[in-house]
């Protein structure tokens, strides 16, 4: 015991005395609330420890940290014990004695030898551990760490702005991008000098975390970080999307036919301006084209939809990299979806067209800080209008929305033309939300919770996952309750967004790989490929992962039950955007549709339920070019759908293979078809001088009228 007590002094004299200084950042959504917080304590003995809490739509991660330094800045012991969003234990050690490293948590364990600085990512942290990084960072020379177990982290200086306290203090904090961990940047704002550290992290449309005192920055910070961040977007849009100027053919493309679930004859396909303007029998006589794609009998798709996204400015590249290019947005921070509409539409943005669905919420403890929040039926109205004047198809409502108000507020919806989705309210079961007039119901939870609550359950915070984990390996699906209600959904045609994939995680326990990932593991990032074996839920015992098991193939189950009944389903993800859109139809398949049905549920049923079917949704002429190249042929294996090739939308041609590279993603095609030009470029043929044309037809004009005279 004398021993142990010696270490803290020993550490503190070989790095040196430090002084003992807390730091809060508070955490505050976009409207304002507090939402969470983040203590650091560096102790005077070199020891930090950190406490973080955040929570938001009832759910929301607990850590306890504490970890020492070297003296290279990096982490040689580490420690975090608390628990994940949705309740999952979080249990995790690191440490370095030399060269050798070993780290452990729920899912995972290992050990390596390293020499020179190295960073460990934990699986589950505070941002006090990307303050540690900054700092580490801002003494490699060239801007680069090595991460442990694998990769690397870069960091470059974006912006640097004065910002001022509530009490009148001043400092400059500089705007950094962080790259090499996930699949896009991380941008923190730090301190200046020798020794930076974390000052906050903005999240636009979101919330945003700032040291105690200097909230007040938080606006002038987002505006900055937004500008850098959308010049950085559009580089990558200049570089990822090829526009295809003039008329395209697509030649030797066989087509899927979303009406009929089948693939036709092979057929030459002609793009104009970002709209098929003719389909042809391939081999057919092509006049003057500016471009040509061979398919080369590749499978040619319409353009995939995902009906359950929360799209931002970087899932774009995702999207497209999968044949997504059509998202309906479930609920978003209203002015960043706007301006994202408009970027989209301007070219400067490497995005799927976006169908977007107003979001709705009820004030409560429990509430998601997105939309619009409102109280009474007066606000809901003014948020149905500020919807519909914009053009929403569709309005989706919350899980704290006021059931008292509810049929009022769906039938104003309906009177402005928008269809009406979303959670069951607390106190209500899905039928009593389709008596409203719902439309649609997202997530199988949900539309299962009809038959596990009562009206006292509350239905805002985990019971929406737990109840379902628990009690639908018992449900009778033969029962007439049942039965009647699966005969309703079909008889009043109510849409089902089930995002299979989403739920996957109620059956996933640490360190095994979460179903709809298998797939892709092998291509991502390593550090993206960890988290998939990051359990979600608290699963306690094989038992428990039995029952939920159990409870997740049944819902995968009733799914086909109801497909093959008549209700409409559609294609959500609620995830990782694109790889999951995939995984999603080879759940539906799993459920017992053929995958050439799951496809026409991804290609028909998403243009019909966002209203989009004049334009999208099948290979026809008149309707917009959104065309996906795929090899193999998933009308007959649905796992070939992640082999795309090649992506044709708004005018442009994307290459995965090109953001997969610049995403780190390992490629699932071997060769793209490429595009080739006419001899003469398109240029060639523009120009004019009308002015000079106008003086000599004037002439010719005067000419003709002095012979009529004579």
């Amino acid at each position: 015991m004398k021993r142990l007590a010696v270490i803290p002094l020993a550490l503190a004299a070989a790095f040196g005395a430090q002084a003992a200084t807390t730091t809060r950042y508070l955490i505050i959504s976009e409207n304002q609330k507090q939402i969470g917080e983040q203590v650091v304590e560096h102790q005077d003995d070199g020891l930090t420890k950190v406490r973080f809490i955040y929570k938001d739509n009832g759910r929301g991660p607990e850590l306890s940290e504490q970890f020492r330094l070297g003296a290279d800045g990096t982490m040689t012991e580490y420690a975090v014990q608390g628990n994940s969003t949705f309740g999952a234990v979080v249990d995790e050690r690191f440490s370095r004695k030399g060269d050798r490293a070993e780290w452990k948590s729920t899912s995972e364990q290992g050990q390596k030898t390293v020499s020179g600085a190295a960073a460990y990512l934990p699986l589950n942290s505070s941002f006090e551990v990307a303050s540690v990084a900054i700092a580490a960072l801002a003494k490699a020379p060239d801007g680069k760490l090595p991460l442990l177990p694998s990769g690397t982290l870069s960091q470059r200086e974006l912006e640097q702005v004065e910002v001022s306290s509530a009490t009148g203090q001043k400092q400059t904090v500089r705007l950094l991008a962080q790259t090499g961990v996930g699949l896009s940047p991380s941008f923190y704002w730090a301190t200046s000098g020798a020794q930076p550290r974390l000052f906050g992290v903005i999240i636009p449309g979101f919330a945003s975390m700032l040291e105690e005192g200097w909230q007040g920055a938080a606006p002038a910070l987002a505006a900055r970080q937004k500008a850098a961040e959308q010049q950085m977007l559009t580089d990558a849009a200049a570089k990822l999307q090829h526009p295809l100027t003039g008329l395209t053919v697509v030649r030797n493309a066989r087509i899927f036919d979303s009406d009929k679930a089948s693939v036709g004859q092979p057929s030459d396909i002609y793009v104009l301006r970002g709209r098929i303007t003719a389909v042809q029998p391939a081999g057919s006589p092509v006049r003057e084209a500016d471009n040509v794609i061979d398919a080369a009998g590749r499978i040619v798709l319409p353009g995939l939809f995902d009906l359950h996204g929360h799209v931002d400015r970087w899932s774009g590249a995702l999207n497209m990299s999968t044949g997504v290019t059509s998202v309906r947005d479930m609920g978003n921070d209203n002015k960043q979806l706007q301006a994202m509409l408009d970027e989209t539409a301007a070219g400067k943005l490497l995005a799927p067209q976006v169908v977007p669905a107003g979001f709705l919420e009820g004030e409560s403890p429990f509430s998601a800080n997105n939309g619009f929040v409102i109280k009474d039926l007066k606000e809901a109205r003014d948020a149905i209008d500020w919807y519909a004047e914009r053009g929403y198809p569709q309005l989706k409502i919350y899980n704290s929305f006021p059931k008292a108000i509810l049929k009022d507020t769906v039938a104003y919806a309906h009177s402005c033309g928008m269809r009406v989705s979303g959670h069951i309210p607390a106190g209500l079961r899905a039928q009593e939300a389709l008596d409203a007039g719902y439309d649609e119901i997202q997530h199988i939870n949900q539309v299962l919770l009809n038959f596990l609550v009562k009206p006292d359950t509350e239905t805002r915070n985990l019971n929406r996952f737990v109840l379902p984990a628990e009690k639908v390996a018992d449900l009778d699906f033969n029962a007439k309750p049942v039965k009647d209600f699966v005969a309703y959904l079909a008889k009043k045609q109510i849409s089902i967004d089930p995002t299979l994939a989403t739920f996957a995680f109620l059956k996933q326990r640490d360190g095994d790989m979460n179903e709809p990932y298998a797939a892709v593991a092998a291509h991502m990032p390593p550090d993206v490929a960890r988290g998939f074996k990051v359990g979600t839920m608290k699963i306690d015992g094989d038992a428990q992962l039995k029952r939920y098991e159990k409870s997740y193939a049944k819902m995968v189950q009733f799914v086909g039950i109801m497909y093959k009944a008549g209700v409409p389903i559609v294609a959500g993800t609620d995830d990782i955007p694109g790889f999951t859109l995939h995984s999603e139809l080879a759940l539906l398949v799993k459920a017992g549709l053929t995958p050439a049905q799951a496809l026409q549920v991804a290609t028909r049923n998403g243009a019909r339920y966002t209203r989009t079917s004049n334009d999208r949704g099948s290979i026809t002429p008149g309707k917009l070019a959104d065309i996906v190249l795929v090899d193999g042929d998933p009308t007959k294996n649905i796992e070939d759908v992640r082999k795309v090739s090649a992506v044709i939308t708004r005018g442009f041609v994307i290459y995965p293979s090109e953001i997969d590279a610049a995403l780190g993603i390992a490629p699932f095609v071997a060769e793209a078809p490429k595009v080739i030009k006419a001899a003469m470029p398109v240029a060639a043929y523009g120009g004019s001088n009308d002015g000079a044309r106008a003086r000599i037809e004037a002439s010719a004009r005067k000419l003709r009228l002095k012979r009529k005279v004579l």
